[in-house]
């Protein structure tokens, strides 16, 4: 909703005043991992929280499941995409969308083949063209002429700062920037994603405003050059007047998830993988 004294109404205000999106139903966010681009537990990693027997402690890297309209579009396709998919279960995918290049979030890419077999079609990928680039580079040979059989089949759908249809769900991308590199959040009906981010410029936090649930990266409790830290994300939270926010990247440097989640507003929440939320 836009702010009382805006010069111009918000990007959310002028989404939810489109008649297509009349037509959402309910949304279910499934966290299919909550962990930074290492994970949690560490490989080698004595601390507390590597060494944890709570299964919140257990964070594989950062991937979401969004469900609506019958649609499973997953978000980032990182090294566990496919214990992901095993784990919670999911026999069909509609759509991949990529928020960057980095490894932790495109590395699983070649296992939507599976998918290709099931549902005997490509899969959609939407993206970036820096995203593209990169995946032509990692997965070379899903694009040669002379494909070796059985390769993972994508039909790329190029993406920019303006909102786009994926399995006829209509997407607004929210520009932000981890470091220097540009990435894109999303955000789907009242839903917004920021996953890699340490800035969001005003123009792009007001598509955000509105939502009824904001999930954001918080790496750790010191400042980090790429990432937001636990305060900056809990400075953004009440700046952005979210209902509920659902903190995510999460690496082992930010404690253990029971101790964390007691100092934390009300709110705010530290998500942890294979929980849901309805919309």
């Amino acid at each position: 909703m836009a702010r009382h004294g805006s010069a111009k109404p918000s990007t959310a205000v002028r989404i939810r005043s489109r008649p297509h999106l009349n037509l959402l139903k309910t949304l279910e966010i499934t966290f299919l991992g909550t962990g930074t681009s290492q994970g949690v537990p560490i490989i080698a990693c004595q601390c507390d929280v590597c060494q944890s027997s709570n299964l919140k402690d257990k964070r594989l890297r950062t991937s979401v499941l969004v469900q609506m309209n019958g649609k499973n579009i997953v978000i980032d396709s990182g090294p566990d995409f496919r214990y992901q998919m095993l784990r919670c279960g999911i026999n069909k995918l509609n759509a991949l969308l990529l928020t960057h290049s980095h490894k932790d979030h495109i590395a699983g890419l070649d296992d939507i083949r599976a998918f290709n077999y099931i549902q005997k079609t490509a899969i959609d990928v939407y993206l970036e063209q820096a995203t593209l680039d990169a995946v032509k580079r990692e997965f070379y040979y899903i694009f040669e002429e002379n494909k070796y059989p059985g390769v993972p089949e994508i039909n790329t759908h190029l993406i920019e700062n303006k909102e786009f249809l994926c399995a006829s769900i209509p997407i607004t991308p929210i520009r932000v920037m981890h470091y220097r590199m540009p990435v894109l959040g999303f955000r789907i009906g009242d839903f917004s994603y920021i996953t890699d981010a340490n800035f969001i410029a005003q123009v792009e936090k007001e598509k955000i405003y509105g939502s009824k649930v904001l999930v954001l990266n918080a790496l750790r409790k010191s400042n980090h050059i790429s990432h937001f830290s636990l305060d900056e994300a809990l400075q953004l939270a009440a700046e952005l007047k979210i209902p509920k926010t659902y903190l995510i990247h999460v690496s082992h440097q930010l404690g253990l998830h029971d101790e964390v989640s007691l100092a934390l507003p009300s709110g705010v929440m530290l998500a942890y993988d294979t929980l849901k939320v309805t919309l």
